[in-house]
């Protein structure tokens, strides 16, 4: 026999989980892997996105409460578990010059807080697949790059018996993934698919943006792993609409009709960093090279 199958997927905030691999997660869920979300801040300073809520200010007075409650709804949505790693939003710094970071936020706390208590969720999962950011953060928020640094540091210390001893038993994940989704490719993809059906596409200024080298970010990460999970993305879409104040029901997100994202794009895209784990590329499966060889 075989034991479970268990991805974990490390995150910033409360809804980059269900705009970044979750149908890839929710797939996975259904056919039997356990699957955990790790959100590494409550999503505090976050705005109210949704032009429908705008105006309300008791969302903005307790903020925490309710990305808490989206973020229960979009686990149940997609059949996952969810934990939180407890630390303070950083806020996305705007201007020129960039104002500094709040104290206490999770981006300024020394790199080890954060990488031991990741690495105890780490030894208690014992997870096969870890995904997170790469090192661009895939986009300049200093959470998200600090996410990258932690699952990083985690994937490899969670293994090593002489870091965070009193951090539970040693556990070597056996490969780590960061998300490709937003790929030039992908939205070039369905750019010239709307165009060449007659439908309007919302994505006309940021291919420019890409082309003049103005989209912060890496849009060129090499993708080495395609997960088919068309059949899954009703279920993200229900998801990503769970976190009400952070989502848009009619952004751009939601512009490319759902038969033509199936039809023209229909995996979530990975860049394998490490595997431990002898694998063939390209990939369509993030457990490539571990079925059927998890010792129970």
């Amino acid at each position: 026999m075989t034991e479970r199958l268990r991805l974990m997927a490390v995150h910033a905030h409360p809804d980059d989980e269900s705009s970044k691999g979750a149908a890839s997660m929710a797939k996975y869920a259904a056919e039997g892997v356990d699957v955990l979300v790790v959100t590494c801040t409550g999503g505090e300073r976050g705005d109210v996105l949704n032009p429908r809520l705008q105006g309300k200010p008791e969302l903005l007075r307790d903020m925490v409460e309710y990305r808490r409650r989206e973020m229960a709804e979009a686990a149940r949505i997609l059949g996952v578990r969810q934990t939180w790693l407890g630390f303070v939003d950083s806020g996305l710094p705007e201007g020129d010059p960039l104002p500094p970071l709040p104290p206490g936020c999770f981006a300024l706390e020394p790199l080890d807080v954060p990488t031991e208590a990741l690495v105890r969720v780490v030894r208690d999962f014992r997870p096969h697949v870890i995904t997170t950011y790469d090192s661009s953060g895939g986009y300049p928020h200093p959470d998200h790059i600090r996410c990258h640094e932690i699952s990083y540091a985690a994937f490899e210390a969670a293994a090593d018996p002489a870091r965070f001893p009193q951090a539970g038993a040693v556990w070597q994940a056996s490969k780590l993934y960061y998300h490709a989704t937003f790929s030039r490719n992908r939205i070039v993809a369905f750019h010239e698919a709307m165009l060449a059906r007659g439908v309007e596409s919302p994505f006309g200024e940021w291919i420019q943006r890409l082309e003049e080298g103005r989209v912060p970010g890496r849009a060129d990460l090499e993708i080495t792993t395609r997960v088919p999970c068309a059949e899954w993305f009703e279920t993200r879409d229900h998801a990503l609409l769970a976190h009400a104040t952070q989502i848009d029901p009619d952004g751009f997100f939601f512009k490319v009709p759902m038969e033509m994202q199936q039809d023209v794009w229909p995996t979530e895209d990975y860049s394998l960093a490490v595997s431990h784990v002898e694998t063939s590329l390209p990939e369509d499966d993030l457990f490539a090279g571990l079925r059927g060889q998890v010792a129970s």
